[in-house]
């Protein structure tokens, strides 16, 4: 490769990593940077290890089939064996700390001891190259070591002696635009998992300082586990946590994919919200969102009975009001959270599920607001509230055949 073009791949890289290109993004446009600087590349494998609860790794495959790059994502304690992981060249090369390999194809007819480079063999696959690229110990995010790639060739001798040299100082240009993108995907990816979808987001954007919030006025929907109390002390430890994780799913879930943000577990409970700003019909999304949880907790006792484990139901609480969200707390430990009237509020009004043997209690603000939606809600009375100076009206859904009535 002429030392020019070398040059354009390497400022293009450059400027990519200063703009924070995605990964996927910035591996198509390098090997489509390549195949137009001579490298006869047939195709190009990344992956890194990534920090996130669920998710092991990441993985991206660019061919030269006009398809462009293919990302998969490997969960956690799933065993790898069945992806062959285990006869892969980047295994051997990590369980082996080998930091780059070849297999020169064109020039031997021995079949490969790695079933994926036979594979790519018959593709028409000339020569393999691989790679590890590793970030500095104290510079990484948990498993995320490193960036390990291979590069295949398609027909004639496979890649010349000045294209592999070139290629091994490109990558380390890659490898370092590679990281500054996945580090700034890990680190949102986590502020949103730890703090809630809307609060990572603004976190991130620098909206840190102690003491900045704004009054929103939100759906508050506040929820707990019956007889958890109970439970917790009659379960060993590994199974409570099972057990709250399996609940905790049920609650979640539904309000994630109607737009809600969970703030805050407390113990057994969950508070989240719906912005009335960024939620159209937020009545009827929160009573969705409800009704869904319902649903699913109805379908989890059931899983769980037949599998003879603990079993339980859950209150709901929804109330509408205005709230203030932003930064609270010391010097040395914020939290981004909601606070005022309305979230005490609607603790008390969680705390009348137990005295009025009812699943769901919704505030009299947000059978207000619900317009079209009162149709679903039926009155319990007039009721005092602790710590809140007018009694009023609570309801609660008119649909309990979509699930058993909580009893204490």
């Amino acid at each position: 490769m002429e030392a020019e073009k070398t040059n354009q791949i390497a400022r293009w890289l450059v400027n990519e990593g200063l703009r924070g290109t995605p990964e996927k993004e910035l591996i198509e446009g390098f090997c489509e940077k390549l195949g137009e600087a001579g490298f006869p590349l047939m195709r190009g494998s990344v992956i890194q290890r990534t920090l996130h609860p669920v998710i092991a790794g990441h993985g991206f495959e660019w061919n030269d089939d006009g398809n462009g790059v293919i990302q998969e994502s490997w969960q956690r304690a799933v065993d790898e064996t069945g992806r062959d992981w285990g006869k892969s060249p980047f295994y051997h090369m990590l369980s082996g700390s080998i930091p780059k390999m070849r297999e020169h194809l064109a020039k031997t007819n021995e079949p490969s001891a790695f079933p994926l480079i036979n594979k790519l063999r018959e593709r028409g696959a000339t020569d393999y190259l691989a790679y590890v690229n590793p970030y500095a110990e104290h510079d990484k995010f948990g498993d995320a070591g490193g960036m390990i790639s291979s590069w295949t060739a398609r027909g004639g001798e496979g890649f010349t002696d000045e294209q592999v040299d070139s290629l091994e100082d490109l990558l380390r240009l890659m490898a370092l635009a590679f990281k500054g993108a996945a580090n700034f995907r890990i680190a949102r990816t986590l502020l949103e998992i730890y703090l809630g979808r809307d609060a990572g987001r603004r976190v991130i954007k620098g909206d840190i300082v102690r003491g900045s919030v704004e009054t929103i006025r939100a759906v508050l929907w506040y929820s707990d586990l019956r007889g958890f109390t109970k439970i917790a002390e009659s379960l060993p430890s590994q199974e409570l946590i099972q057990f709250l994780n399996d609940y905790f799913e049920c609650l979640v879930d539904p309000v994630h994919e109607r737009g809600g943000q969970v703030l805050k577990f407390m113990g057994d409970s969950v508070l989240a919200t719906f912005p009335v700003e960024d939620t159209p019909n937020v009545c009827r999304t929160a009573l969705d969102a409800t009704d869904d949880a319902l649903k699913r907790v109805q379908a989890l006792n059931e899983r769980r009975k037949a599998d003879g484990l603990v079993t339980t139901d859950i209150y709901v609480a929804m109330h509408l009001g205005d709230v203030m969200y932003g930064n609270i707390g010391s010097r040395e430990r914020l939290d981004f959270t909601v606070v005022g009237p309305a979230v005490n509020e609607v603790t008390r009004i969680e705390d009348m599920c137990r005295t009025l043997e009812q699943a769901v209690v919704i505030s009299s603000a947000f059978a207000a607001a619900a317009g079209g939606c009162t149709d679903r809600l039926v009155s319990l009375g007039r009721y005092a509230l602790r710590g809140v100076r007018q009694p009023q009206e609570l309801f609660t859904l008119v649909r309990q055949d979509v699930y058993e009535t909580v009893t204490i």
